[in-house]
């Protein structure tokens, strides 16, 4: 009751207080170099505690009820972003458990055998047999991997050295680190097409988050609109019907996305968007920049009061 009763206050409905989730993966079991990533029974535990204290709606309709002022206290949205394959394997079936909606926002232009950047960099570091990683050629150091710690290290180095670089030389350089590192790369960590159907058929909704998932912010503006639009396209030929909401790619307002991009979401058709800004909407939400988190906390109580915390939280924007 008092958990309830918090949330209440925090998030009394009308126009206040939607709490949307964000996730990426759910893992079948721990990953030894992310220990964080929610595993499956976090997941369920997770779920069935969202399920008891709040009231969890499809994201589409909660925008709607938000703009009508007509949301129930302490509404709740679950969201997964960038289309991995254990999102249809492992999450879905502990969704369709507790009865509860999510979106999903899919990259397309990774579905069938594709692989995000970022994840060659994960998997080239994980896979390696050898116990150093010399990328000074690259301009991207030595990386010592004889242990998990070393790894673990290793990973958020080498990403935050790539991650802000022009797309091209970027893949470029992936390319060049995965042939230093000598071995071979999964082809199977994002969904297949039969994947992203299999959800939609399970009553999910599936929304476009680009085809590559740049950070819209360093590309041309053609360029950016285009990545947005075939996105679209791709998965409303897909699925046969029209894909409604977008998640801007990495989601930070004003760093990853700016002012135009929330023009070419709204002129290309979609009904709203979502950034990764922590925090709550209050009154009448922009359903272009809608805020969302993610629940770090394994621990019950403080999983309970991150929820509390980020509804205080005024929303960034663009």
């Amino acid at each position: 009751m008092l958990e309830r009763s918090l949330l209440s206050l925090c998030s009394p409905g009308g126009k206040r207080g939607l709490s949307i989730l964000i996730y990426h993966r759910v893992l079948p079991v721990k990953d030894e170099l992310f220990p964080g990533e929610v595993d499956r029974q976090e997941f369920s535990d997770q779920m069935a505690l969202l399920k008891s204290r709040f009231n969890v709606l499809p994201l589409a309709q909660a925008v709607a009820m938000a703009k009508r002022g007509s949301l129930p206290p302490r509404a709740a949205a679950i969201t997964f972003d960038d289309g991995y394959a254990d999102n249809a394997e492992v999450a879905l079936p502990v969704l369709r458990e507790h009865r509860l909606p999510a979106t999903f926002f899919v990259a397309s232009g990774f579905l069938n055998g594709g692989r995000m950047w970022n994840d060659s960099v994960i998997e080239l570091v994980r896979r390696t047999p050898d116990n150093v990683l010399d990328a000074s050629t690259l301009g991207l150091g030595v990386h010592p991997l004889r242990t998990v710690a070393e790894r673990q290290h290793a990973i958020p180095a080498l990403i935050g050295q790539l991650k802000y670089l022009p797309a091209a030389e970027r893949l470029e350089k992936v390319e060049r680190l995965a042939a230093l590192a000598d071995c071979a790369l999964p082809d199977n960590l994002m969904m297949t097409t039969a994947q992203v159907r299999s959800l939609r058929a399970a009553g999910m909704d599936i929304g476009a988050h680009t085809v590559n998932h740049p950070i819209l912010a360093r590309l041309p503006d053609a360029q950016a609109r285009e990545e947005i639009a075939q996105g679209k396209l791709a998965l409303e030929d897909l699925l046969g019907e029209k894909v409604a909401l977008f998640a801007y790619p990495n989601g930070k307002p004003g760093e990853d996305y700016l002012p135009q991009h929330v023009t070419m979401a709204r002129d290309l058709g979609f009904e709203g968007a979502v950034s990764t800004a922590w925090g709550a909407s209050r009154g009448a939400p922009d359903p272009f920049q809608l805020p969302r988190f993610t629940p770090w906390d394994r621990n019950r109580l403080r999983f309970v009061l991150r929820l509390a915390r980020n509804l205080t939280v005024p929303a960034g924007r663009a």
